[in-house]
């Protein structure tokens, strides 16, 4: 008995060692991570000069992406070396909220290799958009406070020519390897490159910072040497790189283009389409088996269709009522100004019910704008446009163009999901997260982030937004939109589907205009699997809230669920899964 208490001493002391041996290894790999993280966070803004400054960094305000051959290759491995390092960790020195970062930095970084691997770089561009019309943002995301800040807007305006240059280049790589956009999806897309030149320099969307010089910041001659510049940079550099842009476009490229619409036909096409599936669905369900959660989705929704029309006493089928929606004049507005009018009473009728669904709002506030002319045409009919700086708003982006193309039945539907309780407002709360890591605060997963605006267009129907029937049948076809669109996309890109079979399938089964399906099913041909995310996250939000529902029975409080869904910010499907099961234990 004697030597018990000495040998217990001895215990207690190693282990009291070993303890604080574990914690400091702990500690110093939290200590390595961070810095880690920090390196490729910096490392990320310079070679994304633009990024860089919509976060508030002004180092690279006077630079543009490098986007020669040797640049983009060095990137890539300097991403595979980041990636090596961040596999080295030992992450179950990490405490839970470490190990997220660490996947959704691994997950970045593995998207990015991949992307470059599978030539993505080739195709710079979509049906709706491109590098050129990316541009166009630069004007509203720089900041002109001082006459330095102007000086390097117009360097950046320089590198016009050079930055088209390189993108001509990967465009002529990808006509080499048949690595193109079909032809389909580019019909008339060179009017969006022939927006950007103008019969003057004064005319021109880039010279927007220097029509407003009227302050007392600068002096009579730095306003007119400023203008004269402005002028001069626009005329010689920025006009002749559109114009490169346009006749390669229209010579070369158009021609060119595919004739066939499947991502598979692509080298290596069909590893590529399961590789963007699996990114933008944050899973690796197999591409048959979407296809079939497609189908299954598209019939329970044409029964809750169904309902609609017994409640209106209709006594035509589906198909009839949908032509009906199509042509009816009441259900369209007349003037873009009415469609944004109705847009934004419908945006502040839902600001008024967040309080019943959340207990954290974001202090960023959110506008209503139309759809720029320039992109309208092609432009889906709606978006939110996050802010770029600290001293702006959001916007929900609402497109007036072909104003008969725009139901007001389904305008409560595309409001919530785009702004609030939509995109803008799980967009903001992950910003102002200032306790989490820049990836996770400014990171963007397409299944969490458009499988909760497709959610939040549920949650409209559960605070009384859609008060008609019209209302709700324009809620069911908006998510009949997404359920078509596991079903054509991957039937178009893998299963041999034509363009006009994807089109009649979406106008068999939504009450979108014919023009808003052909704007939209070109979308999902020339950007392969994007448009899979959005019902599998919103099926995955659904399926833990009612799990949550069921086991905490009337301990259940929504706002407390809402908080624990979008606590951590953008996070892959698996994750939430992991965060819900670790809610529902904590209420219980």
């Amino acid at each position: 008995m004697k030597f018990i208490v000495p040998r217990l001493a001895v215990v207690l002391v190693l282990l009291c060692y070993v303890l604080s041996a574990m914690a400091r290894s702990a500690e110093q790999t939290t200590t390595a991570f961070n810095v880690l993280l920090d390196d490729i966070w910096q490392y990320k803004l310079s070679v994304q000069p633009i990024s860089a400054t919509g976060y508030g960094v002004h180092d690279y305000d006077a630079q543009l992406a490098d986007m020669s051959p040797l640049g983009l290759a060095a990137q890539d491995q300097q991403y595979r070396v980041f990636l090596s390092r961040l596999s080295q960790l030992d992450s179950r020195e990490l405490n839970r909220n470490a190990q997220i970062t660490l996947q959704i930095q691994q997950y970045h970084l593995q998207n990015d290799i991949d992307q470059y691997a599978y030539h993505a770089h080739y195709m710079p561009l979509t049906s709706e958009s491109g590098f050129h019309s990316e541009l166009a943002f630069l004007p509203a995301s720089m900041r002109f406070k001082t006459l330095e800040d102007y000086q390097h807007y117009l360097q950046r305006l320089t590198q016009f020519p050079r930055y088209f240059t390189e993108q001509i280049y990967w465009m002529k790589q990808g006509m080499s390897a048949g690595i193109v956009q079909p032809k389909a999806v580019l019909m008339g897309f060179e009017e969006s490159i022939k927006a950007f030149i103008k019969a003057s320099p004064q005319e021109s969307h880039f010279y927007e910072p220097f029509r407003q010089l009227g302050d007392n910041r600068f002096t009579t001659e730095e306003k007119q040497a400023l203008q004269q510049h402005a002028a001069e940079v626009i005329e010689r550099q920025v006009f002749p790189a559109y114009q490169q842009f346009y006749d390669f476009f229209v010579n070369e490229y158009l021609p060119n283009s595919k004739s066939d619409i499947a991502a598979q036909s692509w080298p290596d096409g069909r590893a590529y389409y399961q590789n963007r599936s699996n990114y933008y669905t944050t899973t690796n369900m197999p591409v048959d088996d979407i296809h079939q959660l497609g189908l299954s989705e598209v019939k329970r929704i044409r029964s809750e269709m169904q309902k609609v029309l017994d409640d209106l006493d209709y006594q035509g089928d589906i198909n009839q009522f949908i032509a009906y929606l199509r042509t009816a004049p009441q259900f369209y507005a007349k003037t873009p100004n009415e469609l944004l009018k109705q847009a934004s009473f419908i945006a502040k009728k839902m600001d008024a019910h967040l309080p019943q669904l959340f207990n954290f709002l974001p202090r960023i506030p959110y506008g209503v704008e139309p759809v720029p002319e320039s992109i309208a045409p092609k432009y889906t009919t709606g978006r939110y446009i996050a802010p770029t700086r600290d001293d702006q708003p959001g916007y929900f982006w609402v497109n007036t163009y072909a104003l008969d193309k725009r139901p007001l039945y389904a305008l409560t539907a595309l409001t919530l999901h785009e702004a609030v309780p939509g995109h803008h407002l799980q967009i903001s709360l992950a910003a102002e997260m200032q306790d989490l890591p820049n990836i996770r605060r400014y990171g963007y997963l397409s299944a969490f982030g458009e499988g909760w605006g497709l959610y939040a267009e549920f949650l409209g129907k559960e605070v009384g937004m859609y008060g008609d029937p019209y209302d709700e049948f324009g809620r069911l076809s908006y998510e009949m939109w997404r359920a078509c669109r596991l079903v054509v996309d991957t039937g178009m890109h893998v299963k041999g589907w034509s363009r006009q079979q994807a089109i009649d399938y979406m106008l068999e089964n939504t009450a979108l205009s014919e023009h808003n399906v052909k704007t939209e099913i070109d979308r999902y041909i020339s950007w392969p699997a994007q448009a899979l995310s959005y019902k599998i996250g919103e099926l995955s939000i659904k399926k833990l809230r009612f799990k949550a529902q069921d086991k905490l029975g009337e301990r259940f409080d929504v706002r407390a669920f809402h908080d624990a869904v979008l606590a951590y910010g953008s996070i892959p499907l698996s994750v939430l899964e992991t965060n819900i099961e670790d809610f529902i234990a904590s209420q219980l």
